[in-house]
């Protein structure tokens, strides 16, 4: 393969895709691979080296990573909390992946490697009360995280140190926090909270059925953290001099009640809530602590829930109406 300045692994995906428009609009060269085909793909870009291969396979792996001074390393098989609760083997599988890239990064000179980790990594006993202490970074330990796919996540960061400390190759971890926004997931069982309830809002507001399902009793807390905010991010961690694990994400917590508040807001309709309480839902409060990140790199985010989810309902809106005809 050619020689380019970065290989996304994952550039079909929601992440992937806007780190892709993002990285060639900087003019740098891309090569983007995704095991889906490539109509299934989130963003398309004529202009950077678009490869359907299955990074879970050692060869393909290395061969994605030749010639690449950078990697992110996004490929994974996941979804939102019905996905992730349903799918654990799955999940864990996803590891492969993750290996492979690394020693493919490692045989092939690769300069820095990514990766995006996730909140999924933090000890389920922490996570218990909808008025959540937010997660500092040491809280991954002693290690209890969401099972399948946070320990997915929990061994490739350990991977990623030891690959830095035995190998040499510079690698660097964020710990994504609900990252959502316009061109991701929005149906079909892997979409997350925030494109689920635009879409039922949406979808409400267009039918005139003002009724939508709530997993849970809607009083389970999160923070979102906004696409353009978790592209910025990454890219800025990646280039950092710490090998330290960081929170990325907002620590603008809210409920589920809350989130639906704000799109109904958004949306100009009100709509009666009913709650299965039988559906996953996850810990019951999540948050991040933002200390660590301001403290090394002296940022936190800039958009506004508000102003995140009003952009990402638009578009959803317009997937919505698109698929009722």
């Amino acid at each position: 393969m050619s020689n380019v300045d970065v290989l996304v692994a994952g550039g079909g995906g929601f992440i992937g895709g806007h780190l892709v428009a993002d990285l060639r609009s900087q003019g740098l060269s891309v090569r983007s691979v995704d095991v889906k085909p490539v109509e299934e793909w989130y963003q398309v870009h004529d202009d950077v080296e678009n490869v359907v291969a299955d990074l879970s396979k050692l060869e393909n792996a290395m061969a994605a990573t030749e010639g690449a001074k950078e990697v992110y390393l996004l490929a994974a098989d996941m979804g939102g909390m019905g996905f992730i609760e349903n799918n654990k083997a799955l999940c864990m599988l996803t590891v492969l992946t993750s290996t492979h890239l690394l020693e493919g990064a490692r045989d092939n000179g690769v300069e820095r490697l990514f990766f995006s980790s996730s909140a999924c990594v933090y000890a389920a006993g922490k996570q218990t009360d909808p008025n959540v202490t937010a997660l500092i970074e040491a809280d991954a330990y002693p290690a209890q995280p969401e099972d399948g796919y946070g320990w997915e996540k929990l061994f490739t960061e350990r991977m990623c140190r030891h690959f830095e400390e035995d190998f040499g190759l510079t690698t660097r971890v964020a710990r994504y926090h609900n990252v959502y926004g316009p061109n991701g997931t929005w149906t079909g069982g892997r979409e997350k909270a925030p494109a689920a309830v635009c879409r039922k809002i949406a979808t409400a507001a267009i039918t005139g059925q003002h009724t939508i399902d709530i997993w849970g009793d809607g009083n389970q807390t999160r923070s979102f953290m906004y696409i353009d905010d978790c592209v910025q991010g990454s890219q800025m961690i990646l280039k950092g001099d710490s090998n330290v694990p960081v929170n990325l994400g907002s620590d603008e917590l809210v409920s589920i009640n809350q989130l639906v508040d704000i799109v109904e807001d958004i949306a100009g309709i009100k709509c009666t809530r009913d709650y299965d309480l039988s559906a996953p839902q996850g810990v019951r409060g999540r948050n991040s602590d933002n200390t660590l990140i301001k403290e090394i790199y002296d940022w936190a985010p800039s958009i506004t829930l508000a102003d995140g989810l009003a952009k990402t309902y638009a578009w959803v809106y317009d997937e919505v109406k698109r698929s009722l005809g």
